[in-house]
């Protein structure tokens, strides 16, 4: 069923099955673990790679039979549903040194595997090809270590991708935040306040689904650009602690560390949902709901009520974590589009020749990013318009692309 949804990623198996671009690698793939990824893994194996796959969250891992299934292939797979914060750092153990296999590449979602890698085997990790990173907290990481020299190796970040961020990321959390909430809550959002903490490529597509639906919406930000942005689409710009008493839904999306804090939910009202659909485990500071007089009652598979000594309770999604890993499945079609971005960066990684990467931070090339594009079309028969001789020159690009400056915003 996934393979149905995702033209990009076959489209890249046919284009690189006979080359096999990848023979050689030795990848660490630290990911969702669902059947989406599941393609993806069948196809860097396709295209002449070896690969070990584990999760990159706790929750993360949301099909055992897909792990399971993969693994009866021959891959070595080390995730399943319902693990503890110490069986994933097990998991990740035995990806990175297990038989003594050491990766050239690593795939990651958050940075985990790269950190744990560069921390206990430095020598290992001046040795890769390259990391690609997709996750917004992974690629802080990143730049963190690049700042402090620390960064042995070239790393591309895929959530910078104009595909990523505007195709996968918006139209995935416009679609999936409605799912998150009505699996968790049966709630109705005609006439619901909803406050979005944050109003980037997350926010936008979480704040025109539930618009769309009759959800009053208020916006927090930082940037004034993104506020302006916010408040040219009719949504109400605030601060969290002007509304916080009295909205019925809270949902971070900001990529930022504790968003949401002890004396936020100390004013919620009864009854109030809280989802993060952005960092994976950071924006809602859960400690404070753990360390105080507060009882936690499970209603649903990650889905419990946390209740104060007087009856009141918040709904609280996934623990605090990425809502879209444990209350939802994500869209196969939107999927593609992220995978066949990292398939082509650690194709580019791999081949690329000696020093043309440096320990540095990269982007897709836009090339690419066209490229991943152009593979998508053919699920909507769209058909794309050719330049004239006479208007490439006039406007200065190549009749094959790429089409825009690598300073245009789309």
């Amino acid at each position: 069923m996934a393979e149905r949804e995702m033209p990009g990623v076959l489209a890249l198996r046919k284009l690189y099955e006979d080359e096999k671009p990848l023979q050689g690698a030795r990848i660490v793939c630290c990911t969702h673990v669902n059947a989406q990824t599941a393609v993806v893994i069948e196809t860097l194996i396709q295209l002449g790679a070896k690969v070990r796959w584990a999760s990159c969250n706790i929750y993360s891992t949301q099909q055992n039979e897909v792990a399971a299934a993969v693994a009866h292939a021959g891959v070595s797979v080390y995730a399943w549903k319902g693990m503890q914060e110490s069986d994933f750092w097990w998991c990740i153990d035995q990806c990175l040194e297990h038989d003594n296999w050491h990766p050239n590449l690593i795939l990651d979602d958050g940075g985990d595997a790269t950190d744990r890698l560069l921390n206990r085997f430095p020598s290992v990790f001046n040795g890769l090809k390259g990391v690609v990173e997709e996750g917004v907290s992974g690629i802080h990481r990143l730049h963190v270590l690049n700042k402090n020299d620390k960064l042995l190796a070239p790393a591309m970040r895929i959530d910078d991708a104009v595909v990523k961020c505007k195709f996968d990321t918006v139209y995935c959390c416009r679609e999936t935040v409605v799912e998150v909430l009505k699996k968790a809550a049966d709630v109705m959002f005609a006439g619901m306040k909803v406050l979005i903490c944050g109003y980037g490529d997350v926010g936008k597509g979480c704040s025109l689904s539930l618009k769309s639906l009759g959800a009053q919406v208020f916006v927090t930000e930082v940037d004034p650009i993104c506020a302006l942005q916010a408040c040219m689409e009719g949504y109400t710009v605030v601060q969290l602690e002007d509304v916080i008493d009295t909205v019925d839904c809270v949902i971070t999306c900001t990529g930022n560390k504790h968003v949401l804090y002890g004396e936020h939910f100390n004013r919620m009202k009864s009854g109030c949902i809280v989802c993060n659909m952005g960092h994976p485990y950071m924006e809602v500071e859960i400690k404070t709901l753990k360390s105080i007089n507060l009882t936690w009652q499970k209603v649903a598979s990650l889905v419990d009520h946390v209740i104060w000594p007087d009856g009141k309770f918040i709904v609280l999604l996934s623990e605090g974590r990425l809502a879209t890993l444990g209350n939802c499945k994500l869209p196969s079609l939107v999927a593609s589009v992220t995978a066949s971005t990292q398939i082509l960066a650690l194709i580019e990684l791999f081949t690329a020749p000696p020093n043309l990467y440096e320990h540095d931070i990269y982007i897709l090339p836009k090339k690419m990013d066209e490229l991943v594009a152009s593979l998508h079309l053919s699920k909507f028969n769209a058909r794309l318009s050719v330049l004239t001789d006479e208007q490439s020159k006039y406007v200065g690009f190549d009749k094959k692309g790429p089409f825009k400056v690598k300073t245009y915003r789309y």
